[in-house]
């Protein structure tokens, strides 16, 4: 029989933002954006499968500033995705719980995944991969 006199747990309205709480909000969002992103690479292969004006009419909608905008959010969270979860596996082996030693890590991950998508865009649009 349940009984309702359960103390509840407290909820966001009660914590003051952290910001190890903001990067596990982050994570769960950048899953969310991969997610997503994924279906547009599904767009691409199956528009290079499609034929040529398949793939145009992909590269003409993924290439124009719009698509290069969300490219550049999906390749960004994946980066901090990718970086936050190497986090974690360090946390999964028990790693890395002091309240210094998180705080550094999880300016580790963001700086990581931001220095990645900036290698990584500079590459492609220097070497003409980018619209």
């Amino acid at each position: 029989m349940p009984t309702d006199n359960r103390p509840l747990s407290p909820h966001l309205q009660i914590y003051r933002p952290q910001w190890t709480s903001g990067l596990s909000i982050c994570h769960r969002l950048a899953g969310v954006v991969n997610t997503i992103g994924s279906l547009l690479v599904i767009y691409w292969l199956v528009s290079l499968a499609s034929g040529p004006a398949a793939f145009e009419r992909a590269q003409a909608i993924l290439g124009s500033w719009p698509g290069l905008f969300v490219l550049f959010f999906f390749s960004l969270a994946l980066f901090y995705h990718l970086c936050n979860g190497v986090r974690h596996l360090f946390w999964d082996a028990g790693k890395g719980f002091e309240l210094d030693t998180a705080w550094r890590s999880g300016q580790a991950a963001v700086a990581g995944a931001v220095g990645l998508t900036v290698i990584v865009w500079i590459v492609a649009l220097t070497t003409g991969g980018g619209g």
